[in-house]
């Protein structure tokens, strides 16, 4: 069994899109960032950087308790214990590892600082805009790559879309303008949302 501390963030979603998706069994623990629960000397002693989201698996490789943060590091870990979603080799698998960094490195930061500004007592709307501009460039070209493939990082579901949708359903929600004019993204994350996992993940 699984437990997962998670809040409903970009990250935390991600992690528990992945052990959805996974189908591997875990007790979802929330954190309510907003009470400081992720500050709490329980939470830092599972990780000490304060940050959503952290899986323990008791049941971890070779037999022996797997504590585990970082949201694109949980993807990568429930796709290996599970054999899923994950290309083993090969131009598949080198695809996924791009597609896979881009959504988690460059998308969900940005996102976050962008968020992160509009949230503070004096909001800069320059900076806030140059955030907004980035991020609509990178979906620009994310709707250039769906236009040409199904998901993400080929004709298969990898953990870069999970990745990726995690971001775009944060984004969605609270930049909404920032997504529009992309019909192909539209398209990959309807189909994203109806898959059952994500649903259970993000609702």
């Amino acid at each position: 069994m699984i437990d997962l501390y998670a809040a409903m963030t970009s990250n935390g979603m991600r992690a528990r899109i992945a052990l959805e998706e996974c189908g591997l069994q875990y007790t979802f623990h929330p954190v309510a960032l907003d009470k400081g629960e992720h500050k709490s000397p329980e939470f830092l002693a599972m990780n000490p950087n304060a940050q959503i989201p952290v899986i323990v698996d008791r049941d971890g490789p070779g037999g022996k308790a797997v504590t585990l943060s970082q949201s694109t590091a949980i993807l990568m870990y429930c796709a290996e214990k599970s054999g899923k979603f994950m290309p083993k080799e090969g131009a598949a698998r080198a695809a996924m590892l791009e597609a896979l960094m881009i959504a988690s490195t460059d998308v969900t930061p940005i996102f976050g600082s962008c968020f992160g500004l509009m949230r503070s007592k004096e909001p800069h709307a320059p900076s806030i805009q140059i955030f907004k501009d980035r991020l609509r460039s990178f979906f620009k070209v994310w709707d250039e790559k769906l236009g040409k493939r199904k998901y993400a990082a080929g004709d298969e579901v990898t953990i870069a879309d999970f990745s990726l949708y995690a971001g775009y359903v944060r984004m969605k929600g609270v930049l909404p303008e920032v997504l529009e004019g992309f019909p192909n993204v539209t398209r990959w994350a309807g189909e994203m949302a109806a898959r059952p996992g994500v649903k259970r993940a993000t609702t």
